[in-house]
């Protein structure tokens, strides 16, 4: 009976050691947020085009026109990298607006840095987030762009419930993407809403423009931002939750 009770106690301790750490994959501070069951694509992917190309498309100017950014905007440009956005958004918005670039690589970081203060962008602040935290201040911005960086985030539930405090009163979030799978640096639109709707965002505006090579949504916070055990994670690129 010994032999047989200590096996049986073994195989209750592993059973509980696999049973205890089921996301040791994930970061601690995503954990009390649910998983969110798609590929991600991988850090960098965004650099499709020089910024020569973009101003030929007119892709800045078109996100800017979309998005209503005018003189004394504030804005949070996340995934800034090497600044396409941050430089054109900061002469945009003016003296009297501001631009936050954020960034979790801390070469982009370094460089941008080196830009805005070789552009002398006095309205251009810079801050380093991590993959789960934009690290926003809250009530600060009027809009917030993820362009073409949002396949890139591995724990969206954690990063918009986060972000979503930092939109003053009618500020939206802007999103840049190509209609493709997550881990072909895309994002499927019906995905796209359902994670936004998952963490209390509204969709306002969706449209296609050739000069995006993809598509525009705009989102808005709506009601109340569900507690992080109430997220009903999205399980398929057509951006069903699990009770749908």
């Amino acid at each position: 009976m010994r032999p047989l009770a200590a096996a049986m106690g073994l195989v209750l301790a592993l059973t509980g050691c696999q049973q205890a750490t089921p996301d040791a994959d994930r970061p601690e501070t995503s954990r009390q947020f649910p998983r969110a069951w798609r590929p991600v694509s991988a850090l960098g992917g965004n650099d499709f085009a020089s910024e020569d190309q973009r101003d030929n498309l007119g892709e800045a100017k078109v996100v800017m026109d979309l998005a209503r950014i005018g003189a004394g905007t504030t804005v949070a440009d996340i995934g800034a990298g090497e600044g396409y956005y941050t430089v054109r958004l900061a002469e945009r918005v003016g003296a009297k607006g501001r631009v936050l670039a954020e960034d979790i690589d801390p070469g982009a970081i370094q460089r941008l840095g080196q830009r805005v203060e070789r552009d002398r962008l006095d309205n251009v602040s810079i801050k380093t987030g991590t993959p789960d935290d934009p690290r926003l201040p809250d009530n600060s911005f009027d809009r917030i762009f993820l362009v073409h960086m949002y396949h890139e985030v591995g724990e969206p539930y954690a990063f918009l419930w986060r972000l979503r405090p930092a939109l003053r009163a009618g500020g939206q979030v802007i999103v840049v993407d190509a209609d493709r799978p997550t881990d072909q640096h895309g994002m499927p639109p019906e995905l796209l809403f359902c994670e936004f709707q998952a963490v209390g965002f509204r969709l306002a505006e969706f449209v296609r423009k050739p000069e995006l090579k993809g598509y525009y949504a705009q989102f808005e916070a709506s009601g109340e931002r569900p507690e992080p055990a109430a997220i009903k994670p999205c399980n398929t690129a057509k951006g069903k939750t699990g009770t749908q």
